[in-house]
């Protein structure tokens, strides 16, 4: 049986010290998107299965990358647009773009997600005009999301905008 150097095992000490002192965006882990939401105390489900990608700067901004908009349904039928940005922190994500949610017929884009207390079993929805408290159940499991064409995009968008969509 061979025996193992002192020189690879001052080697591989390193590497697993480089590899902990990295950031969360430049680390070599494999966690999914879905198990980072649930690391920063938000359910798995806010993000659908088909996420491709995503990227986390130290500052807190999350990038998500899907292969295309797609439409998926919570409460309500909710538009991923092919990219999502957000600042991450524990229990929240805020300044959201690129997400939108059909409420009353309108297209209302998502600014905010955020959940203050997990035992309330309540997770809020801040869009602009109102904020919607949902239940958290509705978020266990990432949804599967049906890829949209553009033209069907830009239609919900005009109704999102009122008259100014028809400009």
């Amino acid at each position: 049986m061979a025996a193992i150097s002192p020189h690879f095992s001052i080697f591989i000490f390193y590497i697993s010290l480089i590899s902990l002192s990295l950031p969360p965006s430049l680390s070599l882990s494999s966690t999914t998107i879905h198990d980072l939401l649930r690391s920063k105390g938000l359910p798995p489900g806010l993000l659908p299965k088909e996420v491709k990608s995503y990227s986390l700067s130290p500052n807190g901004l999350l990038q998500v990358f899907l292969d295309g908009p797609c439409l998926t349904k919570y409460e309500n039928r909710v538009i991923f647009e092919s990219v999502v940005t957000a600042n991450l922190s524990y229990g929240s994500l805020i300044g959201v773009q690129g997400l939108t949610q059909e409420e009353l017929f309108l297209w209302l884009p998502v600014k905010d997600i955020i959940v203050d207390d997990p035992n309330s079993g309540l997770i809020l929805f801040d869009i602009g005009v109102a904020h919607k408290q949902l239940a958290l159940s509705l978020f266990e499991d990432p949804p599967s999301c049906k890829s949209q064409p553009k033209g069907v995009l830009r239609n919900h968008v005009r109704k999102e905008k009122g008259f100014e969509g028809f400009r």
